[in-house]
């Protein structure tokens, strides 16, 4: 095989206009191994000019390469005035006003700066962060400098080869519930549309000035909003130990840990610094195993009380603590940090209003909500539907997301959920308890929830719709013996039946309370399943009984991903 003509005029076309010499370099590199006979240049080729990066309501995210369907310099910069142009024509604005910031990852910087180039000479008021800073920062500065527009150049927690472009709407471009907030559509099919009418991207006019900086400013307002959540009155006696992954989080964490009393805080110095590469991690997300080995040895030699981690861009936060149960340390679900936040910002912060839920997450928040008194929510997922719940006062999703500050930062925000995490554990801690005797507290008032996920990986994403329509045709009539009572195709769902709108997956929920989700990621080529388990529990349970409960409930999960597996028509590992 070799390049076809049709391809090589497209290879043609994005040496001609491409703005970037390092990626025209690359890909002439890449033409000539492709058309001596490699395979796998011409394999890559072939997929970088198979279609246009797809922007959504996740904005950009790809691996860093030349060609239309990779994050560079052209895909960015059309992507600029594609976004300047939809805020001048489609919504209206004369002066726009557009915060753009960006993580410490390759080329983050040289993207952000290329945007502000473009956007201030499209007619957009453009305020540039000086340096790399978190995700939260930007989500928090669309809503304090009342911006029209946020743009983060981050790719979160993805490997280091990949960078992404992410956009929230403020100000005069969106409602009051919408400010600050990641977009949704129709915002993002406009966008797009705008994006897909920009010309060649050496075409594309750009401003040698007349953008603002922001400096220290912003990063100290952004300090004083989430530091004035913690109890200033509250106990501080707690050792934690920090760790960024390579990422930005390091200064910011450590700064608002101090400020409001938490002075033993050691950092895991390995991952401490921002690093693109990510050496001491396979994958630098804190929910992947081994990511925080060096965090849990640095726990065991301390003596810690608990350990935190934020994500690359910080806005995910991770905790781990010992379990009394297992006799050992280990991370918290997604969910019981989830549930043990919402009940603490409750109990102790006596938050009223919404607490907002992905459905994919543990239903146990619901239960807390009510026996609170307070209106629950579920909503699709990602914090873009989340932070839209109205008179949300808290919310998250399993994916260690977490919103704990919906007036200062309308997204998952993992550095004011890391002071939250530091203040329960002081607090349990001076109380005689743990983090874990929380839940298991809880668990004897509400039922122990107990959540898992089987994640299937596919080689080509047609695997992923034969599970589905499998699934669709002949689902299971029971869970774990226990009759399916609803059946629910989400993507038929109407406000009107499911009090959300339409959205690809099956919930599946048996007569015992066993609940299934399948849905397609939405960035990975995988099916993701999410199981929960729930099992009654005696007041007053005494620890070894609990311990037998929460023992039995992982031997159900285990037994329910078996099942789903043979539903699927998944292999097993």
């Amino acid at each position: 095989m070799s390049i076809d003509a049709a391809l090589r005029d497209r290879i043609d076309q994005w040496l001609e206009h491409d703005p970037d010499p390092t990626t025209r370099a690359a890909l002439e590199g890449l033409r000539e191994q492709a058309e001596a006979g490699d395979a796998a240049a011409l394999e890559e080729i072939t997929d970088a000019f198979a279609a246009d990066l797809e922007f959504g309501t996740a904005g950009l995210r790809g691996r860093m390469a030349p060609g239309p369907h990779r994050m560079n310099l052209a895909v960015v910069s059309r992507a600029a005035r594609g976004l300047a142009d939809h805020l001048r024509e489609d919504v209206g604005l004369e002066d726009p006003l557009v915060v753009i910031g960006y993580d410490a990852r390759h080329r983050s910087a040289d993207f952000a700066r290329r945007s502000a180039e473009i956007m201030t000479a499209a007619g957009c008021r453009v305020h540039l962060l000086e340096r790399f800073g978190p995700t939260p920062l930007v989500a928090f500065a669309v809503r304090h400098l009342e911006a029209d527009a946020g743009i983060v150049v981050t790719a979160s927690h993805n490997p280091p080869a990949d960078n992404g472009y992410k956009v929230y709407l403020g100000g005069r471009a969106a409602d009051a519930d919408g400010r600050g907030v990641q977009i949704v559509p129709p915002s993002d099919a406009q966008i797009a549309a705008r994006i897909a009418a920009v010309g060649p991207a050496s075409g594309i006019p750009t401003a040698e000035a007349g953008w603002e900086l922001l400096g220290e400013e912003l990063r100290e307002d952004y300090l004083a909003a989430i530091c004035a959540l913690p109890d200033p009155q509250g106990p501080r006696g707690v050792r934690i130990v920090h760790t960024a992954m390579h990422g930005v989080g390091t200064e910011t964490a450590l700064a608002a840990l101090h400020r409001t009393g938490f002075e033993e805080v050691h950092p895991v110095a390995k991952q401490a610094d921002p690093d693109p590469d990510f050496p001491t991690v396979a994958f630098p997300n804190p929910e992947e195993p081994g990511a925080i080995d060096l965090a849990l040895e640095l726990a065991r030699t301390v003596e810690a009380d608990v350990v935190i981690a934020n994500d690359p861009d910080a806005d995910r936060c991770a905790a781990a603590v010992l379990d009394a149960h297992r006799g050992d340390w280990r991370m918290l679900t997604g969910d019981e940090l989830g549930v043990l936040l919402g009940d603490h910002m409750v109990r102790r912060h006596g938050r009223r209003g919404t607490l907002a839920r992905s459905i994919v997450s543990s239903r146990w928040l619901g239960r807390i909500a009510e026996k609170s008194g307070l209106e629950p929510a579920a909503t699709l997922t990602g914090f873009k539907w989340i932070t839209r719940a109205p008179g949300i006062v808290f919310g998250y999703e399993e994916a260690i997301g977490y919103c704990v500050q919906p007036d200062v930062v309308r997204d998952k925000d993992g550095l004011s959920a890391a002071l939250m995490v530091a203040e329960m554990a002081a607090l349990a801690k001076a109380e005689g308890g743990t983090l874990i005797g929380r839940l298991d507290e809880l668990a004897q008032r509400d039922g122990l929830f107990s959540t898992a996920q089987l994640s299937l990986r596919v080689a080509e994403l047609a695997e992923r719709d034969v599970m589905m329509a499998r699934l669709r045709a002949e689902p299971p009539a029971a869970l774990l013996g226990s009759p399916v009572a609803a059946n629910q195709d989400l993507a038929e769902g109407s406000v009107e039946t499911t009090g959300l709108p339409p959205t690809e997956g099956v919930l599946l929920l048996s007569e015992d309370g066993t609940r299934v989700v399948v849905r397609p990621s939405g960035t990975e080529p995988k099916l993701k399943c999410y199981l929960e388990v729930l099992s009654s529990v005696p007041a007053g349970a005494p620890v070894e009984e609990l311990t037998a409960i929460r023992h039995r409930a992982d031997e159900r999960l285990e037994a329910l991903t078996a099942e789903l597996r043979e539903v699927l028509g998944a292999p097993t590992d």
